[in-house]
């Protein structure tokens, strides 16, 4: 399980493997100088609502991971959460779709 950290402040936990997928994304959109809504599900530990926060080039960011090894990369999932995050709505997790073609890393979680 890995964390996010935004502005020191925010703090919400995540899969090491979802969180490898989102810094991925969230990187590209601020190489770009692109800001964005990132929205997540709040565990129902503090409410069971949903947080969202505005990511832009000066946020403060920190990807804790907790996994020794790099997870292995679906193209096809970070392509739709990229997908998401040029959307209006801005940043939001979607279920993993099937990928025929994975990069980089070992695979942690299978």
């Amino acid at each position: 399980m890995g964390k996010f950290i935004y502005d020191g402040a925010v703090k919400v936990d995540f899969e090491d493997r979802t969180l490898a997928h989102l810094q991925l994304v969230i990187g590209a959109k601020l190489r770009r100088g692109e800001p964005f809504h990132f929205t997540w599900k709040d565990d129902s530990s503090i409410g069971d609502g949903r947080t969202t926060v505005w990511v832009h080039p000066r946020s403060s960011l920190v990807y804790k991971y907790y996994g020794s090894r790099k997870p292995r990369l679906n193209m096809a999932w970070i392509d739709a959460l990229a997908y998401t995050a040029n959307s209006p709505a801005g940043l939001y997790l979607v279920p993993e779709p099937m990928d025929t073609a994975p990069t980089g890393g070992t695979d942690e979680t299978h």
